[in-house]
């Protein structure tokens, strides 16, 4: 009886091992399923993911080449067209090239740094072939001197009345004209500098080899260029397309823009706004931050320049000297909250 009682109890005990064995077994299997079912899951919304950023791309390029194809064409028909014609399509060029500008800084989100210097390099190359067709086919006036005959000078020994086509300079109305349309200051130290809305509202500023100044530029222009700037505080309403930031050191700047490029700046801060993305090139110790300067008509300014304030891509930054995929560029960093500046001086 003992014998067949403890056969019994082993038994029962083998028996309920092994379902607890085999229940284990069961639940490994299901988890094991599980996270196969996952895996399959995030391969299969990569795979959806590269689809479409592929789709994008190839849409990208499709239609870059297609609008520079129509531009190219434009500047062909300049040859041998009449002045009136050649004008048409010049100004019919420059606003698609204006256009294919735009279309590639709000691209440049999903395309490869490759990709975009290509786009850009094309855009260069045909800004100059735009240039260069207008200088043929519309040259300037030039102003020069014509040999006067001995009975000619009896008439009169004072010098002719300035033509029309000219000022006192030398210079044709339409260079006088182009000239007017930028502004911004250069070659100063030591001082505070300030534009109004009125000076520079959808014109081009040139901030060039300025040393420890405090610049402040109320309103919208068109486009910022600051160059050699040294110790300084320059700070920006909306910008309508893009700044320009060379040769840049120990500053810090605040603005919105379309796109920025900065070459040649260290040890920089950059308050920034961008709808598309920012570009850095042989730079260091630049950092970044949003945008936070204010001032009484900053919103009516954004309306003006056309910009997106609910979009701001200020922390997404390609340093075109760093390739490494996966692995943050030593060049630039942003700034951490507790240093940021949040009041500014008039």
């Amino acid at each position: 009886l003992r014998i067949v009682s403890e056969y019994k109890k082993k038994s029962e005990e083998n028996g309920f091992y092994g379902r607890n064995a085999a229940a284990k077994l069961h639940e490994r299997i299901e988890k094991r399923q599980q996270v196969l079912a996952e895996d399959v899951e995030r391969r299969k919304e990569a795979r959806q993911s590269q689809s479409v950023a592929e789709e994008k791309s190839e849409y990208f390029v499709s239609s870059f080449n297609a609008e520079r194809a129509g531009i190219q064409e434009l500047l062909s028909d300049c040859s041998g067209a009449d002045p009136s014609t050649v004008t048409q399509k010049l100004e019919e060029a420059t606003a698609k090239m204006t256009q294919l500008q735009k279309f590639l800084n709000d691209s440049m989100i999903f395309l490869s740094q490759y990709q975009i210097r290509v786009a850009q390099g094309a855009l260069q190359k045909l800004q100059a072939s735009l240039n260069e067709t207008r200088e043929e086919a519309l040259p300037k006036k030039k102003f020069t001197f014509r040999s006067r005959t001995k009975a000619a000078e009896k008439v009169s020994d004072s010098p002719p009345p300035p033509s029309s086509e000219t000022v006192s300079s030398g210079v044709t109305k339409v260079d006088e004209a182009t000239i007017s349309e930028q502004t911004g200051f250069s070659n100063i130290s030591n001082e505070s500098l300030t534009k109004t809305s009125e000076e520079i509202q959808s014109r081009d500023v040139l901030l060039t080899h300025l040393t420890n100044c405090k610049v402040r530029l109320y309103g919208s222009p068109s486009t910022l260029h600051l160059k050699h700037i040294t110790a300084c505080e320059v700070l920006c309403g909306p910008v309508a397309t893009s700044v320009f930031v060379d040769h840049c050191s120990n500053s810090v700047l605040g603005f919105a823009c379309q796109q920025l490029r900065t070459h040649n700046t260290t040890d920089t801060q950059v308050y920034l706004h961008v709808t598309s993305r920012a570009i850095i090139e042989d730079c260091r110790g630049v950092s970044f931050a949003p945008f936070c300067w204010s001032y009484p008509t900053l919103d009516q300014d954004f309306t003006a320049s056309g910009l997106d304030q609910d979009r701001n891509n200020w922390s997404q930054v390609d340093d075109f000297n760093w390739l490494a995929a996966g692995t943050p560029s030593p060049n630039w960093t942003v700034i951490p909250e507790a240093d940021r500046k949040t009041t500014w001086d008039p």
